[in-house]
Order: structure tokens, then C-alpha cells, then sequence
């Protein structure tokens, strides 16, 4: 049964589809292709395995008079840069892509990432499709219309917002996805419960184990509800100006992890575990939340083959000089995502350097 949520913001109506089968169902996505153009963009590493599937799935919907053009990107957060933001702009060129093309993202958050901000910046935006394969896109990257690239002074500094004309989640993807992968993803499945939802914190300890041994149903529940979760906030605050905040528990912390570390050593996922726990911790040193909370968050995280400690040998001065180039901060403080405890984030400013440098030592 293929579920479908809604993602309504003012002036823009966009579906996302979660089942199983869809990659080869081009006719439950077709009609968010316009145009006779499209340009397929995925990872070495996944182009093999689906792309076929899905410009088969596409010529057969809409008929031999769509071109489809396929490009081939190197895989990892390495490579999310403004070199691989520059392939797909040349590979639009050379498809002679019009304003009516359509760019279909094929891979992870990475690839998404990489395929919407190009799309968003090719003759000012033009159309693009997630087809997220990884359980960390499926739930958080696909959705949302943020898309960027790294530069080395932090994570995601240069994007844009775009929103997708639709997210197509195909299960079946996450049967090749690598354990370590899809642990990741499992980091942003318990970020939505520890941000607003203390009865799913709930469900995912009674359900730690189904999920990590791939059972659709369970991973299927947990997409949905991630997915319904943040297209409600997205609708409420589509730029971040509050609500949206929330949705980064962790990841001022993760970020700066993820660039010192060098970008690919930390998963995203595993970074952003990793940062919910120091946030947890911070929430615990300001009084904000008892410490058992950062120990039962710890917990489910292990429990879902997470690291929930930094590696040692990245220095906590290094790390807070990349979290104030964070985004979120205002006027030179920090400000961070912290918790009251499992299922009570919010947004603190002017946090204490001393104390988030005490949680990071």
C-alpha cells in the first residue's frame, strides 16, 4: 500500500509517496514531470542499481517523446561541493534544458542536495523530483526544499530554498542500503521524536530492533510519521524563521563535527547522533532537563547502532569556532536547539561558550 502525505505551503502543493515498487511505477509519479526534458542525477554507487529502473519507468509513462538524460556523480559528502554543483549545471547545458525541464534526484541526501540547488539555480529554478534511497533522505533531506553544498568553512553554507514537485520514497531501496547507513538515518528518525513527539520516542525503543533488522512495516510507520511531522512544520515555517529551527536538534554540534572530522569520516546521521547527546547534555548542565533524559536518548541511539561520543582527538576550540558560523546564530551568539527532555525542544539563545565548550571536552 503506497501512503501519501501532503505537503502544503502558500503557492506550492507537493505530494510525497511512500511504498513499495514506486521506481518502477512511473505512473504514480508522472504528472509531476512537466516538460519533455529531464535530467536524472545520482551516485556511483546508486546509479547502478536503480537508474535504469527509473528512466525506463519514466519513457514508459510518458512516451518516447521525453529525453532523458542521466548523470553520474561521485558518491560521499565529500564531493558535495561546488565542482559537483557545476556537473549538473554543464550536464543542463548540454541537455539544452529548457524552463519546463525537470530534474530527477536519484540517491541520498547528498545527491538531493547537490540536484535541487542546481535546479534552483538553473535559469533561476526549474523543476526537480526526489527519489530519495537512503532512510536518512527519505526522512529528512527529501523533504523540505532545502538543497545546498559544503564549503570548507562549515557544512551546507551555500543553498537555496526550492522545493521538490514530489518525494518518491521507494522501500524496496532500503533493502541494499548498507547497516551503517541506514543506522544514520535512524539518527533523524529519533530527532522528530525528541523534537515534539514523546509517544513515537516511545514506540522506537519498543521498536529499535525491527527497525534495524529492515522490517517494512516498522520502517514504513517510521517514515510516515517523520514525513507528516516535518511537513507540518515546513508549512509553518517554510524559511526557518522559528518553528523550522527545531528541526536541527543536534546538528549545530553534528556540523561542526562532520567538517572538523573532514567531511565522510562522520555519516551525517551519526554526527547529528552525536550532537543530540551533547545538546542533551548542555540542556542537563543549564538546568533546563534532568539528566536521565541524555541517558535514555543515549540509549535508544546505541540501541539503534549509533556513536553517541565525539572522537577524541578533535579539539572543543576547533569545533566551537565551526558552530558560531552556523546559520542559526544571531549577532554573533550562539544560538542552539536544546530540550526540557524527550519531546520538548526549543530554540535558546545566547548560550554560555563556556558551558557548550564544557560539554564538548
Amino acid at each position: 500500500m503506497t501512503v501519501r502525505i501532503e505537503v502544503e505551503l502558500p503557492g506550492c502543493r507537493y505530494p510525497i509517496l511512500i511504498g513499495t515498487g514506486l521506481l518502477g511505477d512511473g505512473a504514480a509519479w508522472r504528472d509531476a514531470i512537466g516538460g519533455v526534458q529531464a535530467l536524472l542525477v545520482s551516485d556511483e554507487n546508486v546509479a547502478p542499481r536503480y537508474a535504469q529502473r527509473l528512466r525506463d519507468a519514466l519513457v514508459r509513462a510518458a512516451g518516447k517523446s521525453v529525453r532523458v538524460d542521466t548523470l553520474v556523480l561521485s558518491a560521499g559528502e565529500s564531493h558535495k561541493n561546488l565542482a559537483a554543483a557545476a556537473e549538473v549545471l554543464d550536464a543542463l547545458a548540454q541537455l539544452g534544458a529548457n524552463r519546463d525541464a525537470c530534474v530527477l534526484a536519484l540517491g541520498g541526501g547528498v545527491v538531493g542536495d547537490i540536484a535541487g540547488f542546481a535546479a534552483a539555480c538553473w535559469m533561476r529554478g526549474i523543476d526537480f523530483v526526489q527519489f530519495p534511497t537512503t532512510l536518512l533522505a527519505m526522512v529528512d533531506a527529501s523533504v523540505g526544499g532545502k538543497t545546498g553544498i559544503d564549503h570548507p568553512a562549515g557544512k551546507n553554507l551555500i543553498g537555496a530554498f526550492h522545493q521538490p514537485r514530489a518525494v518518491i520514497a521507494d522501500l524496496d531501496a532500503l533493502a541494499t542500503l548498507p547497516d551503517r547507513e541506514l543506522h544514520a538515518g535512524l539518527a533523524e528518525v529519533v530527532k522528530t521524536a525528541c523534537i515534539g513527539d514523546v509517544d513515537f520516542f516511545a514506540w522506537l525503543e519498543a521498536h529499535a530492533d525491527a527497525l534495524r533488522a529492515r522490517d517494512q512495516d516498522a520502517l514504513g510507520h517510521a517514515i510516515a510519521t517523520c514525513c507528516r511531522s516535518k511537513a507540518g512544520v515546513v508549512a509553518r515555517d517554510e524559511r526557518e524563521a522559528g518553528e523550522r529551527a527545531l528541526l536541527n536538534f543536534g546538528h549545530t554540534f553534528g556540523h561542526a563535527l562532520e567538517a572538523e572530522a573532514g567531511y565522510g569520516t562522520l555519516l551525517h546521521g551519526e554526527a547529528v547522533a552525536i550532537g543530540m547527546v551533547i545538546a542533551a547534555r548542555l540542556s542537563a548542565r543549564l538546568g533546563m532537563a534532568d539528566a536521565t533524559d541524555a541517558q535514555r536518548l543515549a540509549g535508544l541511539l546505541q540501541r539503534c547502532g549509533l556513536p553517541v561520543e565525539p572522537p577524541p582527538d578533535l579539539a572543543s576550540e576547533a569545533l566551537l569556532a565551526r558552530m558560531r558560523l552556523d546559520k542559526k546564530n544571531r549577532a554573533g551568539s550562539l544560538r542552539l536547539i536544546l530540550w526540557r527532555g524527550v519531546g520538548r525542544a526549543e530554540i535558546a539563545e545566547g548560550v554560555d561558550a563556556a558551558a557548550a565548550r564544557a560539554v564538548l571536552t
